[in-house]
């Protein structure tokens, strides 16, 4: 069985994950942890993707993080096609695959039949030119009409997806949220855990993770990944505090406007997470401020508890 543990970013996903592995150890059962946060794929990038450093992992193997370079453009079909290939080798030793991260469409990717159109140069050059000339909320306006669905599971301001939407549904004359029908069959058996928080007390925990970034360096952090070529990258340059960071050291803002433009973002983010895995018929809640939270989970669960047995 695949565990996925899934929500919104800062309801403590990674220390749920290292916990339940170590619990499970405890039995004689492995576990391995696969990222499927798709910007902690990129080396690098860790203050602001609050990527869980080596010393802290206490020993559990973690896949698909610094797999990228700030330059690549990070892909859900490759992400499909690598994280599969990750998870068979966990399962063939015996051990059991903790998927964690939000990134919806990557798990989906991940853990549902969803199957990926292939591209057209031509499509992609036509709808990025559009990107470029009209600006990304215009065209999500246009995704808004042509598949509604598929908009309202795509964020705005994020142009790259809203472009490779479009150029799908061109492609294949279907709307593109027909592939996300497809998370309704299985890859493999899993088990979708979600963690839940009350807004009123998610937010200030968002606030504060963003204002730490900065005191923890985010800023010296992008600075030095200017120099592996964060601004040519099509995807990494983008990502939530990176593309602020970086503004601020353009002179195009300021530090206070930085940090409240990504905690704006990350809010937003966190809401469209909830709203992504709350359609996700396979999500199953948890209270992730409940003092009995790890045992909780694993008690719902239930994975075999003998040691040596196959997951």
């Amino acid at each position: 069985m695949i565990v996925a543990l899934v929500g919104a970013t800062g309801t403590g996903k990674s220390a749920l994950s290292l916990a339940l592995a170590e619990r499970w150890a405890s039995r004689g059962l492995a576990a391995e942890i696969v990222n499927a946060d798709a910007m902690q794929l990129y080396r690098g990038m860790d203050i602001g993707t609050a990527k869980l450093p080596v010393a802290e992992r206490s020993g559990v193997p973690h896949h698909l993080i610094d797999v990228l370079e700030v330059t690549e453009e990070a892909s859900a079909a490759r992400y499909q096609i690598e994280a599969r290939d990750v998870i068979e080798s966990i399962q063939s030793r015996g051990a059991v695959p903790i998927v964690v991260g939000g990134s919806g469409l990557y798990v989906a990717a991940l853990l549902t039949d969803f199957r990926f159109p292939g591209t057209d140069a031509l499509l992609r050059a036509h709808w990025e030119h559009e990107l470029e000339r009209r600006g990304s909320d215009a065209l999500h306006r246009e995704l808004a009409q042509r598949d509604p669905r598929a908009a309202e599971a795509i964020d705005p301001r994020n142009g790259r997806r809203v472009v490779r939407a479009l150029e799908v549904i061109d492609l294949t004359g279907e709307p593109f949220s027909a592939g996300l029908a497809a998370r309704d069959t299985p890859w493999r058996r899993y088990r979708q855990i979600g963690l839940r928080m009350p807004r009123e007390q998610l937010v200030p925990r968002l606030d504060a993770r963003v204002e730490a970034m900065w005191a923890a360096g985010m800023l010296a952090e992008v600075e030095a990944l200017r120099a592996h070529g964060l601004e040519q990258g099509v995807t990494a340059r983008r990502a939530i505090g990176y593309a602020q960071a970086l503004a601020q050291l353009a002179g195009e803002s300021t530090e206070a406007e930085a940090i409240a433009e990504t905690a704006a973002l990350t809010r937003r983010y966190a809401r469209r997470q909830v709203g992504w895995f709350g359609r996700d018929a396979a999500t199953e809640w948890v209270d992730a401020l409940d003092d009995d939270l790890l045992a909780r989970v694993d008690d719902l669960l239930a994975v075999d508890q003998q040691p040596g047995a196959r997951p």
